[in-house]
């Protein structure tokens, strides 16, 4: 039943703004948290950021710090993540994840968006 939905990648230029947007059926998220991950071309799957339930608490990589900002749109069941000032290091596949409680934990994972920084 829980299905997440990644949107917003594309092409930018360095220094440039994208905004990805995770859409969330089945699952709460005023109950659980959620993230954003990426994966670069010959690399691991990393963190992005992390923000609790009630949006009151989040955590970021510390190469996205200060210029990346997670967020939660309660009535569009979104998690949001506003990028700004990219860097080439940011070209990704961008993952967002909810992590579900039931009662052991299940993650769940969107099929991902590109970001790709280029000049």
């Amino acid at each position: 039943q829980v299905q997440l939905v990644e949107s917003g990648g594309g092409l930018v230029q360095p220094g440039g703004s994208l905004t990805l947007s995770c859409t969330a059926s089945g699952v709460s998220l005023s109950r659980y948290p959620g993230s954003w991950y990426r994966q670069a071309p010959g690399k691991g799957r990393e963190l992005v950021a992390i923000v609790g339930s009630t949006a009151d608490s989040t955590v970021y990589a510390d190469s996205v710090m200060g210029r990346f900002t997670i967020s939660i749109d309660y009535a569009k069941h979104a998690v949001n993540l506003q990028m700004t000032t990219l860097k080439f290091e940011a070209t990704a596949v961008y993952f967002c994840n909810v992590k579900v409680f039931t009662p052991k934990w299940d993650d769940y994972w969107g099929q991902g968006t590109q970001v790709t920084v280029s000049s």
